[in-house]
């Protein structure tokens, strides 16, 4: 028994090196076509090297990985100055900075980067157009625009009495701030939010249906009052999808089983417990029907909350959890991510569903779950692909209207077994690092909680809207 499980820890191992010397390799590929859809693919996966350095210690692969976002970083105009910092700081093994394995042994300024002319790309999304079509205001562009890259809000603001719509256009720009006109409209606003973040902001004081689609090089925002029959074509009423969809929210442990314990001794359990009560509250009150899979305090079997979902015939199920790491490095680590189940998975991926899956492992043993994860079927993999990209937009649109230092992780693939076996999309969100003290703190916060599941509403609704 002993030497089975020697052997099974050798080949985890080794399938630990390969899984990160095959993502350095695939993102320095991807800065070699030049194209910036591409580098923005190897930017986050130089960021999911480096975070996992970080939690792993590995100064080697640190090195690596900030020359890696430094280099694509730069190229997309992305501030990367606070990862130069660390890079000069680093001296792994009493080596100098020069000596690591790297086309970029040299650290250089960040300008000298920008100057690199075997990147040949058109760095950042300009926009050359704004304009009203036929109701619809549509925003073009200098190139093709990835639909991943927007992200959108919907607030209201007690004060001025002005519901408010917000949508980030990552990686863009605009000359400068304007101010646009609509007919029945109090505000339409373009303004640079920063660097790299092109924000449309619209306000009224009635309740709007606002919603985007993307189509080629042109995002096209309609706005128009809930009662109105303005149609445009790709648009979906809100007001439509309210009555029967079914969501099964699952809050992640629970019982005897506490989750990770974090900064201050708050448990994940409680934390996401009370999340998911938010975002039910606000999910039935949009016209939502909403189960969940405790409604207290009880450990429920991981198996048993997929087999909750299908028995309620859910359209998608949302299971909320909160990460941790190791006590070294937990003033390092922190930001929210969001998870779909699918047969290919990062060695990150692994360590986060290690945790989540640790709480009921009698079902099937790890070769039973590695050979079932292999026999998926891929038909609803798509959907919850973009069921997880609505929802890291909608709760990093919410949170960063009162936090502007929240930390976005990015949408990953990962085998819980929470997943397994949900027949509609499912997604596990990681709602922070219960083990920062910041993040942590926030985590335990009543307005920080409601403030993540207002987001994680408006992800749902966003997905509906657009499938």
């Amino acid at each position: 028994m002993i030497r089975l499980l020697l052997l099974a820890l050798l080949f985890t191992l080794s399938l630990h090196a390969l899984s990160d010397n095959e993502t350095i390799n695939r993102a320095d590929s991807l800065m070699k076509t030049g194209t910036k859809t591409n580098i923005f693919s190897a930017y986050n996966d130089y960021k999911s090297i480096y975070l996992r350095s970080v939690m792993s210690g590995d100064n080697k692969l640190k090195a690596t990985s900030l020359e890696g976002i430094i280099k694509s970083g730069s190229a997309l105009k992305i501030d990367v100055s606070g990862y130069i910092q660390d890079l000069e700081m680093l001296n792994p093994q009493g080596q100098t900075k020069k000596s690591y394995n790297s086309p970029m042994a040299e650290i250089k300024p960040a300008a000298k980067y920008k100057e690199n002319k075997n990147i040949e790309i058109k760095s950042i999304n300009k926009l050359q157009n704004a304009k009203f079509e036929e109701g619809a205001l549509v925003l073009e562009f200098d190139q093709e625009l990835d639909s991943s890259l927007i992200h959108n809000a919907t607030s209201y603001d007690a004060k001025t009495k002005q519901h408010i719509y917000t949508f980030d256009i990552y990686s863009a720009t605009l000359i400068k701030s304007k101010e646009l006109r609509k007919a029945g409209i109090n505000k339409i606003k373009l303004t640079q939010n920063r660097g790299d973040v092109l924000q449309l902001v619209v306000e009224n004081s009635k309740k709007l249906a606002v919603t985007s689609t993307v189509e080629s090089n042109k995002v096209i925002i309609n706005i128009g009052s809930e009662t109105s029959n303005l149609t445009v074509k790709n648009t979906v009423k809100p007001s439509h999808l309210n009555k029967n969809k079914v969501i099964v929210l699952d809050s992640g442990h629970g019982g005897h089983d506490p989750g990770a314990t974090g900064y201050k001794g708050y448990k994940e359990k409680v934390v996401v417990f009370q999340i998911a009560k938010e975002l039910r509250n606000i999910l039935k009150s949009r016209g939502y029907k909403v189960h969940m899979t405790r409604d207290s305090d009880d450990f429920v079997k991981l198996s048993d909350r997929t087999k909750f979902a299908n028995k309620k015939n859910a359209d998608i199920f949302v299971s909320i959890h909160a990460n941790a790491v190791e006590k070294s490095s937990a003033e390092r680590v922190n930001g929210i991510e969001c998870y779909f189940l699918s047969k290919s998975r990062s060695e990150r991926a692994k360590r986060v569903a290690s945790s989540e899956n640790s709480a009921d492992i009698s079902d099937m043993n790890f070769y039973g779950k590695e050979s079932f994860l292999n026999t998926i079927n891929s038909h609803n993999i798509v959907a919850s692909n973009k069921l997880a990209i609505d929802l890291q937009g909608g709760m990093l649109g919410s949170l960063k209207k009162s936090y502007d230092d929240v930390t976005d992780a990015g949408v990953r693939e990962g085998p819980f077994w929470v997943l397994v076996g949900a027949q509609m999309p499912s997604v596990l969100v990681e709602v922070g690092f219960i083990s920062h003290p910041k993040e942590g703190a926030r985590l335990a916060s009543l307005a920080y909680q409601k403030s993540l599941a207002l987001g994680m509403a408006d992800g749902i609704e966003r997905y509906f809207i657009n499938n």
